[in-house]
């Protein structure tokens, strides 16, 4: 199998492995999967997932799970404003 990287992805991975903070990019690679799934399970949900349709499903993501965030709706809005 062959990986094709674009220029600036190459670059970020230098740049990783010369300041030190990997040595090599199998090292890189390695760390970046199990980052992945450590954070979304060992079997993430395909990037190809349909996308979500309502606001409320994306605010209840474990990004904001816990946030505090009221989502309830109002139930009554104010009348016009005559200006």
């Amino acid at each position: 199998m062959t990986i094709e990287i674009k220029p600036e992805t190459e670059q970020l991975v230098q740049e990783e492995i010369e300041s030190g903070h990997f040595h090599s990019v199998d090292e890189l690679i390695i760390q970046g999967v199990h980052a992945w799934r450590e954070r979304f399970g060992a079997r993430p949900e395909p990037l190809t997932r349909k996308p979500r349709k309502r606001l409320i499903d994306a605010l209840s993501h474990p990004a904001f799970a816990g946030s505090e965030l009221n989502l309830e709706r109002k139930k009554e809005y104010p009348g016009p404003i005559d200006l």
